[in-house]
């Protein structure tokens, strides 16, 4: 069984920085799409980024803003976010589906989900 804990969501002023973090747990390394995901309010859930081995997809709406990397000797799983946006905001979630050949954005696809993390852009 999957397990996965968020953290590090916070507050953040327009054109800063933030990292969030995912602790992962009962997944073997490289087998499986490990992603982030978020949902802003009367908003359906989009896929930020995923990752699988040494193959990384971002959203075109965060590419060249958000990076996502793994720790896998850690079993934790990273998105940093640059250059932020208030749009942006929204409830992170980290979600993993066992790796069959192709790694999505679509949520649809994922089958183990963290409880989130809340991520505010403001000033």
């Amino acid at each position: 069984q999957v397990q996965l804990v968020e953290s590090g969501g916070g507050s953040v002023q327009p054109g800063g920085s933030l990292r969030i973090s995912c602790a992962a747990s009962g997944y073997t390394a490289n087998a499986y799409c490990m992603g982030w995901f978020r949902q802003a309010p009367g908003k359906e859930r989009e896929g930020v980024a995923v990752i699988i081995s040494r193959y990384t997809y971002y959203a075109d709406s965060v590419k060249g803003r958000f990076t996502i990397s793994q720790d896998n000797a850690e079993g934790t799983l990273y998105l940093q976010m640059n250059s932020m946006k208030p749009e942006d905001s929204a409830m992170y979630y980290c979600a993993a589906i066992r790796w069959f050949g192709r790694c999505s954005l679509n949520h649809n696809d994922y089958q183990y989900w963290g409880q989130g993390t809340q991520v505010t852009v403001s000033s």
